[in-house]
This record gives C-alpha cells, sequence and structure tokens, in this order.
C-alpha cells in the first residue's frame, strides 16, 4: 500500500519560512517524479514544484526563487523549503508521486496546511 505523510505545515509570518516533507512509504521515491502542490480555498490544485531523478528541478513562476524542492532517496523522502513566505502561498499543500514508468498513475498525501500571516 502507498502512503505520503506530509508534515511541517503552519502559521507563520509573511517573510517566514517553513520546511515540509513527504515521507513516502510502499514506493521508492528514486523510481517516482515527485511533486508539491498546493490548493487555496475556492481555487484548483496547482503545481509548486516537481523532481524527476537528476534533473534539474521545476518550480512554478511564483515560487521560483523562494522555494526549494528536494529528495534524500535514503530517508524516502521529499522536502519543500519555503522561504520569504507571502500570504498568497496560503493553501493545502500535497505531495504527489508519479511512477515514470507509468506516469498516468498518481499517488497523493493528505495534505497539510501552510498560512501565511500578513
Amino acid at each position: 500500500q502507498v502512503q505520503l505523510v506530509e508534515s511541517g505545515g503552519g502559521l507563520v509570518q509573511a517573510g517566514g519560512s517553513l520546511r515540509l516533507s513527504c515521507i513516502a512509504s510502499g514506493i521508492s521515491i528514486r523510481n517516482h517524479a515527485m511533486g508539491w502542490y498546493r490548493q487555496a480555498p475556492g481555487k484548483q490544485r496547482e503545481l509548486v514544484a516537481t523532481v524527476i531523478g537528476v534533473d534539474a528541478p521545476k518550480y512554478a513562476d511564483d515560487v521560483k526563487g523562494r522555494f526549494a524542492i528536494s529528495r534524500d532517496n535514503a530517508k524516502n523522502t521529499v522536502y519543500l523549503q519555503m522561504n520569504s513566505l507571502k500570504p498568497e502561498d496560503t493553501a493545502a499543500y500535497y505531495c504527489n508521486a508519479q511512477p515514470r514508468w507509468a506516469p498516468t498513475i498518481q499517488y497523493w498525501g493528505q495534505g497539510t496546511q501552510v498560512t501565511v500571516s500578513s
């Protein structure tokens, strides 16, 4: 059974930082494209950052230079370091995994809430 468990969300003031973690079980993140998505109330879920193998990570335009995705294969964990947080970053953040051999398959975590106060 595949599980993605996020943690690290919380309430932070604008300009602050948070680090989200996603611990995977039932899969090896080495073989998966790993990503972070977010969904604000009333809005569609959107891609924040993704990393595939040794390729350079990709970021949504509005988080470039502020967020950084990384992976620790030994811990089977993906991280999202979020700096210079803005109120518009407020959302539920979800970890996502897609097998590299079957990109139509997607696994999701339960989400972790990030709230940035102004």
